[in-house]
This record gives structure tokens, sequence and C-alpha cells, in this order.
């Protein structure tokens, strides 16, 4: 098939979730799920009156870019924003002109369920400011926040401190290391007046769980450990775990395939007694059972219970094979 058909089709199929959305007022979410619907590397979103098209494998012809744009615009007439990001590392390597590159290049205000986000389609990072497959995350955390203190830990944007601040958090503290990302956060704190619970600490993320917990700093073996920010041993109503696939740094590595129990234990510390974690593995070849067996392992091995357990499945502007999403998300309560 055509990529005009498969795309026709993934509209057609998200009639309903289209309508739905409107109600809730969202208007940023996936609109072609390449690997699943036809046409592997390419994906399509809806960011407020944005059609971003990404490409990860190879560059869309001039012929195919025409006509994915005039079925989208048919659709609805937005901006169209092409980031091809073929190259290495995921970067962005076409260059946007005229028109198309100021609105690319500006800040916009996009929306979920009336939670307002900051947007900018091209900017210094690579990744949009707001991962969409996350919505089911946020949702869950601002039902589950009312009066609550909430850890957001690898917060890049704070879409998910955000969310708990919306849902009465009574304080929110989100950690990452890039202070670009948590200028958006501030941003998106800024636009729902929710800055009087929100807190952003600019630190890797090791140093900070590991004080939190009460643990020694550490550090990789002959690295001169950088400055970091200093904190104290704090415990936390809901802790959410959202780590990179992998990363480096003097003061540790995390590595969701194989040793994602090097960040889990500590935020287990930082979790109260009755407490939740909310636990994300975004890699594909990670199994769901496997990697939710290693989590309960690791709570038992502290001297810890789960009594409790949710997993959150992605919406379904985000189809996956047999219904096994790369993305998985857990929440265990822990006694």
């Amino acid at each position: 098939m055509s990529i005009q058909a498969v795309l026709a089709d993934a509209l057609a199929k998200r009639a309903t979730f289209f309508e739905q959305a409107a109600k809730d007022n969202t208007d940023c979410y996936r609109v072609f799920h390449g690997t699943v619907e036809g046409e592997n590397g390419l994906n399509i979103d809806r960011y407020g009156d944005a059609w971003l098209i990404q490409t990860f494998h190879q560059t869309l012809s001039a012929q195919q870019l025409e006509d994915i744009s005039s079925l989208l615009t048919a659709h609805a007439d937005y901006h169209i924003v092409y980031n091809d990001r073929s190259g290495s590392h995921s970067r962005v390597v076409n260059h946007a002109e005229n028109e198309a590159q100021d609105f690319s290049q500006s800040e916009q205000v996009i929306h979920e369920n009336s939670i307002a986000f900051t947007s900018k389609l091209r900017h210094e990072g690579q990744d949009p400011l707001l991962f969409l497959d996350m919505r089911i995350g946020r949702e869950y955390v601002r039902a589950n926040s009312q009066g609550k203190s909430v850890l957001n830990l690898f917060s890049y944007t704070c879409g998910i401190g955000t969310a708990a601040a919306m849902g009465g958090a009574r304080k929110v503290m989100n950690v990452d290391f890039s202070s670009f990302a948590l200028a958006a956060g501030q941003k998106n704190a800024e636009l729902n007046n929710v800055t009087d619970v929100c807190e952003f600490v600019q630190s890797d993320a090791f140093p900070a769980l590991r004080q939190l917990a009460g643990l020694p700093i550490g550090g990789r073996r002959n690295q001169k450990l950088p400055k970091y920010p200093k904190l104290r041993v704090t415990q936390f109503d809901l802790v959410f775990l959202d780590p990179p696939r992998f990363a480096k740094s003097a003061f540790g590595i995390v590595d969701l395939v194989n040793d994602y129990q090097g960040l889990f234990k500590p935020a287990v510390l930082t979790t109260k007694v009755g407490g939740k974690i909310v636990c994300c593995n975004n890699v594909a070849k990670v199994d769901r059972q496997a990697w939710y067996d290693s989590l309960v392992r690791c709570v038992e091995k502290q001297g810890r219970k789960v009594t409790a357990t949710q997993w959150l499945d992605c919406h379904l502007d985000f189809p996956a094979f047999d219904d096994n999403h790369p993305l998985k998300i857990v929440v265990l309560t822990i006694d």
C-alpha cells in the first residue's frame, strides 16, 4: 500500500478517538504510528496547530512529503513541520524554510486534558517537548496526587510533575540534568499556575536519588565526581521513574536492559510505606513479565512487599503488535 493509503486508513481508524480528544480538550496525539501501521520509521503527530512529520530510517521524497501533507491538510488545515531524523543519533538533518521554519522554531501552547504545555517543534534538543505516549502516565499521576508528595525522576520537561500539581499534589520535586528541559518544565508550571508546589532540581539522577534515599553517592571507578546539589533524605507518597534506555555519567550507568535495579533500589527507598512507585521501561526487547518479576524481587530483598500492582496501557493512538507496546508502565504499591 502507498503512504497515502496507510495514512488514510490510520486517520479513519482514529475517528472516534479524535472526537473524544476534542471533548477532553486534547490537541496533541499520534496520528500515524508507522512501525505498526505500515510504514516503518514514519511517525506523524498533532501538536496543537501543527502536524509534525518525523522520519527515523530514510528521508521522504518531495512527492511523498507532498502526498502526506495534502492528506493531512484535507483532514485539518494546520502547519506542516517535517523533521528528518534519519541521521546519526536521530538528529534533525533537514532545514525548514520560510513560514515553516518560523513556526517550527516558535513557542506554542498545546493542551492535554485541559492542561497547558509549552511546545516548540524545532529546538536545541531533538525530541518534542512532550512525549505523547506518556499521556496515560500523566493521567494516572493527576488522578492519584491529591494531597501527595511526588518525586519525578528523569523529569525532562516535567509533564508528569505538572500533571501531579494539577491533580492537587502538595509538593512536587522534578529532577533532571538538562537546564533546557527544566526551563520548559518551569514554563509548564507557569502556564497552569502551579509554580508554588513545584521544585526543579538540576542534577544527575544518581546523586539526587541516592541522597534522597540516604545512600552514599558512590560513583564509577576512577571517575572524578563533578559538583551536584545537596539534598536531604526524603520519602515521597508517589515516585515516578522513567529513565532513558542507556546513559553514562561519572556517577553511574543507566541501563534499562541489564541493570534497571541500579535505579529502582534507591527509588524504592524514597517511597513511603504504603506509597506508590510508577516504573517505566521503553525497551521493546525487555520482557514485561521478567522485568516485573525482577522489580518484585528487588523490593523483597529490601525487606518490603508489593501489595498491589496496576499496569498502565498506552492509548489507542499508539497501537502495538499483539497489544505488546514497547513502553511498559507498572504502578507498584509498596509496604
